[in-house]
């Protein structure tokens, strides 16, 4: 029997890694603001249906790099991108592109849940409207139900549908804005520390979530948890100081790391 080396089995494991459907990649990606640079030449692989996680201290650039992902630095009126991100091998920075749709292709939940001053229903039913993706009210009862069962929330609230979401616990809410992201059929989901302000039982079930959204939707989150990021994530990236530090499965990222600042942050005695 042929026993393959520690060595042997990690390069098995990254090839077949690598051998993933690619879904976004940045290349070279900076950003400035103004006068300062905030991502320093960032090169990135997104895999389809699987969780990448964005790791580092405050301030190192992963939310930053997240918004690049859907444009939504396009919003700062001083902020500048250079270098090159694609969805499915298409510039998504190139003047031809509809940003509105980009967006509904790449959805975003942020890291304050944020459900619009509106009914759970209509919460969900705003992104299928304003979109087209649906007109009849059965259309509409279709999507919302099938949103809300998809970020297991439906049992929980098909009773008071006409309620104000604003009036759902914090952990309720995050889910009714990750349904509503779903609503629109999007392809990438990303997530800007999810879970940073909900309790314990909150964040498990965002995080229960999130492992079965894989499934059908590509993830990129940005968490400060490292037991988060390791629990929910394929693959893992390390930011510092507006650079990818490195980038790898998540296991060996956490057990292995080539850089000593990604050792260093995991362990907690980064300084």
């Amino acid at each position: 029997m042929n026993m393959l080396t520690d060595a042997a089995v990690e390069e098995a494991l990254d090839a077949s890694q690598n051998s993933d459907t690619l879904k976004m990649r940045g290349e070279d990606v900076c950003v400035f603001y103004g006068e300062k640079q905030a991502l320093f030449g960032v090169n990135l692989d997104v895999r389809e249906n699987q969780v990448t996680a964005l790791i580092g201290p405050s301030g190192c650039g992963k939310s930053t790099f997240l918004r690049c992902l859907n444009r939504m630095n396009d919003t700062i009126d001083i902020a500048r991108i250079t270098g090159k991100i694609t969805l499915d091998g298409e510039d998504i920075y190139d003047p031809r592109i509809d940003v509105v749709e980009l967006r509904a292709r790449v959805g975003m939940v942020f890291q304050k849940p944020n459900p619009f001053p509106k009914s759970i229903y209509e919460n969900i039913a705003y992104g299928p409207r304003i979109h087209g993706l649906a007109t009849k009210k059965s259309e509409f009862d279709e999507v919302v139900e099938a949103s809300l069962q998809k970020a297991g929330l439906f049992n929980e609230v098909k009773d008071r549908l006409h309620e104000p979401g604003t009036g759902l616990s914090g952990g309720q809410q995050q889910r009714l804005c990750i349904a509503r992201a779903i609503a629109v059929s999007p392809e990438v989901i990303l997530m800007d520390e999810p879970c940073s302000a909900l309790d314990p039982i909150a964040t498990a079930k965002v995080e229960e979530l999130i492992d079965e959204l894989r499934e059908n939707y590509t993830i990129v989150i940005v968490t400060h948890s490292m037991q988060q990021a390791a629990r929910v994530s394929q693959r893992t990236a390390m930011f510092h100081l507006g650079n990818l530090v490195e980038e790898g499965p998540t296991d060996k990222m956490f057990t292995n790391p080539d850089d000593k600042r990604t050792q260093d942050y995991i362990t907690g005695r980064f300084g």
